[in-house]
């Protein structure tokens, strides 16, 4: 079994930047896709940003420029830096990682139980 832990969510004021962190635990071989994940109020589970393990990135247009995404393979743990952080940015984010198993199974999808952002403007 495979645990997601998310942190570093919060209240901060528009313009502001958080760092928010996942880490993977239990019986992993390797994770390949890791990424974030939001939903805001009223709204559908948006894609924010992903990471293959060989540091190829994927942004939503909506965080271009803004925001960026990192691993360290080492912790089985993801990173999304947030800048210049907006409004409408508030919302519930969740990490996602796509994990290989240790002893046998096909790479399966985990989810994070989700922090909240909230950007006050």
């Amino acid at each position: 079994q495979v645990q997601l832990l998310e942190s570093g969510g919060g209240l901060v004021q528009s313009g502001g930047s958080l760092r928010l962190s996942c880490a993977a635990s239990g019986s992993i071989f390797s994770i390949n896709l890791m990424g974030w994940y939001r939903q805001a109020p009223g709204k559908e589970r948006e894609l924010v940003a992903t990471i293959t393990k060989f540091q190829i990135t994927k942004f939503a247009d909506s965080v271009k420029g803004r925001f960026t995404i990192s691993r360290d393979n080492g912790k089985n743990t993801v990173y999304l830096q947030m800048n210049a952080l907006k409004s409408e940015d508030t919302a519930v984010y969740y990490c996602q990682m796509n994990v290989k198993p240790l002893f046998y199974g096909e790479p399966e999808d985990y989810w994070g139980k989700g922090t909240l952002v909230t950007v006050s403007s």
